[in-house]
């Protein structure tokens, strides 16, 4: 295996790792919140919808993950509104979100379905960009690939380094104590909510824009759903996630050499490998916390204040 194969095959695995990198860093922040937010798939495939008519329409990708971006945080919104205002149950909350955005994005997508846009552009540093091996890898990837490389980062920093960290680490361990020291739960809450909206619809928009630069219903294919098991896979620690959603990605690409090399598996067996390899990597995390849970103390746990 040559220095040009590896690298495509690196590049590859980053590519399938970036929507599950952004998605799961919001959601990330939505559960240290306290909230457990079912609804990632439908607000990803609501960013990929929304987010490739607007790129389509305008000709810009940027204005597409803007849009994309609003249509999460729109969803996530709703959401928000019944899950923290009105402290209704957070499943059953989130799995509406997940049957809603399918829905509305089939309907808004509609008449998009079989057009082509060109994927979004790559940066390239004349000299940098053209290295072997890390040329592509790290100076050849689109505005995607470092937003979601900028998140983990920022993520980790807010929620290790920051007041307003901490307050919100508070909020989803105990958020009857942190009421009582006066935090305010709901507000929190539902900034936590809107970040985690915002991320996903982005991841959404990545799909649609950068990944294959086209829009057909059912695109995200489970990623939301990965997307939350990679949280957990994490045990809520930003650069864990990070790890998680590589392996996933390194899992997918995969399957697909599997596939082009015709090894004698059938195609759905082999389509199955990555979502494999996370139930497999989520039993390993538990077998080795018995202990007990890591998770927020209050997470799922609507919050009801005092009168």
């Amino acid at each position: 295996m040559n220095v040009q194969i590896i690298e495509l095959v690196l590049v590859t695995i980053v590519t399938a790792a970036t929507p599950l990198i952004i998605a799961s860093v919001g959601e990330l922040v939505v559960e240290r919140a306290g909230v457990l937010n079912l609804g990632v798939e439908g607000m990803m495939i609501a960013g990929a919808a929304i987010g490739f008519a607007v790129a389509f329409l305008t000709g810009s990708t940027f204005l597409g993950a803007l849009a994309a971006i609003a249509a999460g945080m729109f969803m996530s919104l709703l959401f928000g509104i019944l899950a923290v205002g009105l402290a209704a149950n957070q499943v059953a909350s989130g799995l509406a979100l997940t049957i809603l955005g399918l829905g509305s994005a089939g309907l808004a997508g509609a008449s998009f379905v079989g057009q082509k846009r060109e994927s979004a552009a790559s940066l390239y540093i004349p000299g940098l960009s053209d290295l072997p091996l890390v040329g592509k890898l790290v100076f050849g990837e689109d505005m995607f690939v470092y937003t979601a490389l900028a998140l983990v980062i920022a993520v980790s920093w807010f929620l290790n380094r920051t007041r307003a960290g901490l307050a919100l680490r508070a909020v989803g361990e105990n958020h009857g104590s942190a009421h009582a020291l006066g935090l305010p739960v709901r507000r929190t809450r539902m900034l936590a909510v809107l970040f985690g909206g915002a991320c996903a619809g982005l991841a959404g928009g990545y799909l649609s824009l950068a990944y294959t630069p086209f829009w057909s219903p059912g695109m995200t294919a489970g990623r939301g759903w990965i997307a939350l098991a990679l949280v957990v896979f994490s045990s809520w620690k930003p650069w864990r996630l990070l790890a998680g959603a590589l392996l996933f990605g390194g899992a997918t690409v995969l399957q697909l050499h599997a596939q082009a090399a015709s090894i004698g598996l059938p195609g759905q067996v082999l389509s199955a490998l990555p979502y494999l390899a996370t139930i497999l990597a989520l039993v390993v995390l538990s077998l080795r916390n018995r202990r007990g849970s890591i998770a927020p103390g209050s997470l799922g746990t609507p919050f009801i204040p005092d009168r």
